[in-house]
């Protein structure tokens, strides 16, 4: 079970970042102590938000910085909400409880697989210029995203982490639901997590003072610095 980091003065607090690099920077200063300048250490960010807060703590601790594209399957007419997440070799991590209160049919959940499949291939050309998963053998993952919601876009992305041959993952984000730490931390090694939340109702937003979609052209000039 993976142990859990935080900062306690950020326990239950809003707007406790700028934006997202100030994020990154946060986080940075939890993570650099440990795995700064480790050479069997590699960023893992999660497209889009995960990209700014990724390359500001890949910058910090002076580590290689890849991304892992995945998607959260979408609750048709709501685009913010999901029911799961796919990845893109198209393994699906489905939230029963909660399809279980849906009214989806099953043909309704496999149009938006293909949907997100297809989504997953067009970002991976887009941003990573079609290249396969970096091999992870012998590496230590640190997966990083702007925040968790129901967390299973970081469960798909820790599948493609461990089938990538990654012997240690640990999770940074800056902001999360308790109830979604829950959720993953079994099945990771360890979880950063600046600002946790207690409260029913959440929303990752809550967490900085600026905050925006960041748009297909903002990733891509944000890679280029790589």
């Amino acid at each position: 079970m993976g142990k859990v980091n935080e900062i306690v003065k950020f326990h239950d607090q809003h707007h406790v970042f700028k934006d997202r690099f100030e994020a990154g920077q946060v986080l940075s200063g939890m993570l650099k102590k440990q795995y700064a300048k480790r050479p069997d250490v590699v960023i893992l960010a999660i497209p889009s938000g995960g990209i700014p807060v990724g390359l500001e703590i890949s910058e910090a601790l002076e580590c290689p910085y890849d991304l892992v594209i995945v998607r959260k399957l979408q609750i048709p007419g709501n685009p913010e909400a999901g029911f799961g997440a796919m990845t893109q070799d198209g393994s699906v991590f489905l939230n029963e409880s909660l399809l279980a209160d849906l009214p989806l049919t099953t043909d309704q959940i496999e149009e938006e697989k293909e949907r997100v499949k297809a989504k997953l291939d067009k970002r991976n050309k887009h941003f990573r210029g079609g290249g396969s998963f970096p091999d992870l053998a012998g590496k230590q993952a640190i997966i990083v995203d702007d925040g968790l919601a129901s967390g299973y876009t970081m469960l798909a992305s820790v599948h493609s982490a461990k089938k990538a041959g990654t012997h240690t993952i640990m999770v940074a984000v800056p902001t999360a639901p308790l109830r979604t730490i829950e959720r993953i931390k079994s099945g990771v090694d360890e979880i950063y997590c600046a600002n946790i939340r207690e409260s029913q109702f959440f929303a990752v937003a809550d967490a900085y003072k600026q905050w925006h979609d960041l748009t297909d052209k903002e990733v891509l000039q944000l890679l280029r610095k790589i």
